[in-house]
């Protein structure tokens, strides 16, 4: 069967409830590829007329909130152990040098904190936990993970459906290799933009960490 072919009997349904699934278990606190699963499906949705970019949208924007709204509840109930036995659990997503950074970034921001991380992935499944465990006031999460969802989520959705549906024209023309090729360069963009926030995000905690120790190592003046 041709790849275009099989694509349109993928029932939407389908694509929606995984979408929301992905996304929703990343939110909770569950190390998920949530981003690329959306990325994906939304190019899909751009080839594919049987999907509704609307109800795409939504289904990921519901799965951010519904996920984020769990994993406060789950860190509001589970504390400190809880961050203690995922950090056993997932060593690579919640060490201690991770929760700490995250700490940090919810210290200085508060509400913020939730509503940026639906853009940066290490804060993206930390958000809903770690603003429970904080005690964050819960109507002051809520907003902002509801705004967050809106935004990452609907927008997300919106960019990579309106650049597919761009390169319809020559998705078709090259068939699947068009689709995959499209498919490699979304996550290919991903991946650049993944490594220099987390580029960024080292160089903030190193200059942060090294600012009391550089301020105590300038020379003294020379004495007159």
């Amino acid at each position: 069967m041709h790849i275009e072919e099989w694509l349109e009997t993928v029932p939407a349904v389908s694509v929606y409830l995984l979408v929301g699934l992905v996304i929703g278990l990343e939110s909770l606190g569950i190390p998920l590829p949530g981003e690329i699963v959306l990325v994906s499906a939304s190019l899909l949705a751009a080839s594919q007329d049987h999907i509704n970019p609307y109800i795409l949208g939504g289904s990921a924007i519901a799965g951010a909130v519904i996920g984020d709204s769990i994993g406060y509840l789950i860190g509001r109930k589970g504390g400190q152990p809880l961050l203690n036995w995922l950090g056993r659990k997932f060593p690579k997503h919640f060490s201690a040098e991770h929760v700490a950074t995250a700490e940090r970034y919810f210290q200085k921001w508060g509400m913020w904190a939730v509503f940026v991380g639906r853009f940066i992935a290490l804060l993206r499944i930390f958000a809903g936990p770690l603003a429970g465990c904080l005690r964050m006031p819960y109507w002051k999460f809520l907003i902002a993970n509801v705004l967050g969802g809106i935004v990452w989520a609907g927008g997300t959705t919106a960019v990579i459906y309106s650049v597919g549906k761009v390169a319809e024209d020559w998705l078709k023309r090259f068939s699947w290799l068009g689709l995959v090729a499209a498919l490699l360069f979304g996550l290919g963009s991903m991946l650049v933009m993944k490594r220099r926030a987390k580029k960024a995000q080292a160089e903030a905690v190193e200059a942060e960490q090294a600012g009391p120790g550089a301020a105590e190592q300038q020379p003294v003046p020379a004495a007159d």
